[in-house]
This record gives C-alpha cells, structure tokens and sequence, in this order.
C-alpha cells in the first residue's frame, strides 16, 4: 500500500522521513476553523482526520496520514503567527505559563475504510521571558509557521522551562511513537 501524508507542513514532512518509508504528500483542502464551542483538543482531532479523508478520494489502496496541532493556554488559541508582531505578542502571553499543544494523528485506510486517531499533548512551561528576549528570538528563528512562536527543536528551546509529554515528536507536528504504532497495526513493518 502506498504511503501519503495529507499535509504540505515541511516540518511533517521531515519528521515522517524518519521512519524510512516512501511517501508522498497531499494538500488537504480542509477548514481548519474551530466548531462553536469546541474544544482546542477536539479541534485538532476532528482535524487531523478531515485532513486524511480530504485527500482520500485521491489516492486508493493507500494509508493516509492526517494531523493537527492546537497549541492552548485555558481558552485561549495560539495559531500560526504569521507576522512578527503576532509571534512576539504570542510569547508575551505565554512568558511564565504552562501551554497544551495537543498533537492528534489520524491513519486512514482508503482499501478498508478503516481509520484511528490518537492525541498526545504535551506541557510546555515558558520562563518567564523579557520583550529583549523575544525580539531577539523572533528576529533569529523567524518562528511564524508554528503554532505559538517557538520551535523547540531549534533555537526555542531556549525559551522553556520545561516540557513533559509522550513523545518528543508531537510537539514538532507528527507524533511519530503513535503513528508507527499505528502503521504496524495496519501491516507496516517498523523498524
């Protein structure tokens, strides 16, 4: 069966790359606003598996990977930035918090219909951060196609205090623990 990643993220792209499998990629036409009244968890479950079934029609015998991250803080949102004004304003709120960006990855199987979801939020703790600080950051990593401003696998790691989670992928954009676990289940042979 062929492998296809619903998503044009690069950051998705390299982490899938990891496992060793040939894919191809998809860009999902999805709506990625929240229902009314939704919670940011459910958000990006709902839409890592709308991502998967959006490409589906496309591409048969295959299994389709969907994700979605929602980076939150109580009810407040921190989308993709894009502009350095939003990201630094981002970081300004969460300096000295605690955000929950919950990851969702969704498999499809367009040869038997049949489809898994699993969510894997992960804690991050900011420092408290000075305006100096995040200019400086967001001058240097220009942080405005990540949920909250911060790449953790980059330079923003400066900026934490501390992160806990399941799995050290799902904060960059694909949990990969979970979806190779997933995979196997669909007949994958990891490693």
């Amino acid at each position: 069966m062929h492998i296809v990643l619903a998503s044009t993220s690069r950051y998705r792209n390299e982490l899938l790359q990891r496992l060793t499998l040939p894919f191809v990629t998809a860009k999902p036409d999805v709506d990625e606003s929240p229902l009314p009244g939704e919670h940011p968890a459910a958000t990006a479950e709902r839409l890592a598996v709308d991502k998967a079934m959006a490409v589906a029609a496309d591409h048969p015998d295959s299994l389709i990977i969907g994700s979605d991250q929602v980076a939150y803080l109580g009810s407040e949102v921190f989308g993709k930035p894009g502009s350095i004004p939003r990201a630094e304003e981002q970081l300004r709120r969460m300096s000295g918090q605690t955000v929950v960006f919950h990851t969702a990855v969704a498999l499809f199987n367009s040869r038997t219909e049949r489809f898994s979801c699993r969510a894997v939020p992960t804690h991050v703790r900011f420092r408290a951060l000075t305006d100096a600080e995040i200019q400086r950051y967001v001058a240097r990593e220009m942080p405005l196609d990540c949920a909250g401003s911060a790449k953790s696998e980059g330079l923003g790691i400066a900026l934490l205090e501390a992160l806990s989670g399941d799995d050290p992928t799902a904060l960059i954009g694909l949990p990969l623990i979970a979806l190779a676990d997933m995979l196997r289940l669909e007949g994958v042979d990891l490693p």
